[in-house]
């Protein structure tokens, strides 16, 4: 009885810890996660939400303490607000960014906010794993800096942080709740990192096992204008390597790399090559390329070539809608954004030409 007495307490232990250990909902704060890419950075915001609750206009300067306090718990003896619930709010980039124009390394970080009526102080902490801000300690800032503080019309009952206002490079980070908004400007040297990634890439050896990574870095410099004499080498060798190959894309890149370089009797011998290689698409994403490097002219040249041969498709035809639109003549860019609808079989493609022609004729901008 003894022995068995001994094993029914050993099990009930082992029930009782695993019992402790399963996963249960959250006691009233929601855990919550957002993200957002910018460019090719990560900026990802882990934290607990609260609610309101019955709480309006109790909220700041009530339930979140304005600045930096004494809470009489931990060590903090001047502890912003944790910017969520329960444990740290974090934020972490994959990349350097600039915070309101601050420059931040890579990583993760605590996210704490003093708050105050018409400004606040963000802070962003190098000790991402405590609970709360009671043990904040401003030695282990990685960022410090103030930021507006916004009210709203409507209330939001359970705290969130969204991304908004987002361009190729920048983005809007806000903490919202109740009626007050927080926004956080977060924004990214995109060429930059874009170029240190393409040669990361081209020392794994990704780049030498398809043409198309070596045009596709070559391409990004020359539409941008940036970092020509590499992007130059690396044009050359989606052509002349043992992947490389002699294509519409490879050569047209190339050339235009050359041109950079007033090489323009070799560029010119490479576009007669390209010119017949190039399908329809091709041609046209070619001459889009040359309206965004503002050489609407030769992208003019590009869109009648190929409408020359090829009158009745839809690619032909929208390379001349953007082909007028750019050299200022919106009328005949309506007349071809016309005649690509009423030729186009698809749905999409006939809603599409619709779509330019109304937004055209009401003097908005398209192709942007």
């Amino acid at each position: 009885m003894k022995a068995v007495s001994i094993v029914f307490l050993l099990l009930s232990h082992c029930v009782i810890q695993a019992y402790c250990q399963i996963t249960l909902p959250a006691d009233g704060n929601k855990k919550a996660s957002v993200s957002e890419n910018i460019g090719i950075t990560t900026v990802r915001v882990d934290y607990n939400r609260p609610a309101v609750n019955g709480r309006e206009g109790k909220i700041w300067g009530g339930v979140v303490h304005y600045g930096f306090q004494d809470l009489h718990y931990g060590t903090s003896k001047a502890a912003p607000w944790r910017a969520g619930a329960n444990e740290n709010t974090t934020i972490e980039f994959s990349t350097e960014v600039m915070v309101e124009g601050k420059t931040v390394s890579a990583g993760k970080y605590g996210l704490f906010i003093a708050m105050g009526e018409k400004t606040a102080t963000l802070v962003l902490s190098k000790f991402s794993t405590a609970w709360g801000s009671f043990y904040y300690d401003p030695k282990d800032d990685a960022l410090r800096v103030e930021v507006p503080v916004q009210n709203m019309n409507e209330s939001v009952e359970r705290l969130k942080y969204e991304f908004d206002q987002q361009t190729e490079n920048s983005a809007t980070l806000s903490m919202q709740w109740e009626k007050v908004k927080v926004p956080i400007a977060i924004s990214v040297d995109l060429h930059r990192l874009q170029i240190e990634s393409f040669r990361r890439e081209f020392n794994s050896g990704i780049f030498y096992r398809f043409w198309q990574n070596m045009h596709t870095a070559a391409n990004y410099c020359l539409v941008n204008n940036i970092n020509l004499e590499e992007g130059l080498s690396w044009a050359d060798r989606s052509i002349n390597t043992y992947f490389g190959e002699a294509n519409f894309l490879t050569l047209s890149t190339y050339a235009g790399l050359l041109e950079k370089f007033n090489r323009n009797k070799e560029a010119d011998s490479l576009m007669k090559k390209a010119i017949p290689m190039g399908t329809s698409l091709q041609l046209v994403m070619y001459g889009s390329s040359l309206n965004k490097m503002k050489k609407h002219e030769q992208a003019f040249k590009i869109f009648k070539l190929n409408h020359d041969k090829n009158p009745k498709e839809v690619y032909s035809n929208l390379g001349m809608v953007m082909g007028y639109y750019f050299m200022e003549n919106k009328k005949e860019a309506i007349s071809y954004a016309e005649k690509g609808r009423d030729m186009a079989t698809e749905a999409n493609w006939k809603s599409y030409f619709g779509s330019l022609i109304a937004d055209m004729n009401a003097g908005k901008e398209i192709f942007k």
